[in-house]
């Protein structure tokens, strides 16, 4: 894991690292999922191969109770075998010309910080969600999650809430971090 930039908000902070999502040492991790929490393919199979069937398990139960997850919804599982407690799962949107893409990826982003907040979570790792296999452009796709993140802190000033925005290459890690030192709090 590759330290890349840091900036404090409130109470909290937002640390950009470059690195393997699935062996961040926090409380919960974000996954970037699809509305039938199906597993099968970018960082939520990643998650699944690292933590263990039983977040697929828990994923398909979640579902069946509560039916496919929508935007600005969010589903909580236990973490297996990976060194966090929780997955939170959010479904950013599929990056599709003329429709509120930046609307849709600010809820899924909130979802998840709230959340975290109502799992009582010191720390929270999230990727790039939506900027994968759903194609929402890397630079766009992390200036909105970063910003979400910054004005999240913000209002919410949970004591010393630490959001990890994980980039599993260098290319998003820079994204992340020039978007954290653009990105400026609601006055």
């Amino acid at each position: 894991m590759t330290h890349v930039a840091e900036r404090s908000v409130g109470s909290g902070r937002i640390i950009v690292v470059q690195g393997d999502l699935t062996a961040q040492p926090v409380s919960a991790i974000v996954n970037a999922a699809n509305e039938q929490l199906a597993h099968g393919g970018g960082v939520a199979a990643a998650i699944v191969r690292a933590g263990g069937q039983v977040i697929q398990d828990e994923s398909d139960s979640w579902v069946r109770d509560h039916g496919p997850v929508s935007s600005g919804q969010a589903a909580v599982t236990s973490a297996g075998s990976l060194p966090a407690e929780h997955v939170i799962h959010v479904v950013g949107p599929r990056y599709r010309e003329g429709r509120d893409n930046v609307r849709l990826l600010t809820e899924a982003v909130l979802a998840a910080l709230d959340t975290a907040l109502g799992l009582h979570a010191e720390s929270v790792a999230m990727p790039a969600v939506s900027a994968g296999i759903f194609g929402y452009p890397r630079e766009e796709a992390t200036s909105v999650v970063v910003n979400c993140a910054v004005q999240w802190l913000q209002a919410a000033d949970p004591p010393g809430m630490e959001i990890r925005l994980v980039a599993y290459d260098a290319g998003m890690a820079d994204a992340f971090a020039s978007a954290l030192v653009g990105a400026e709090p609601e006055a």
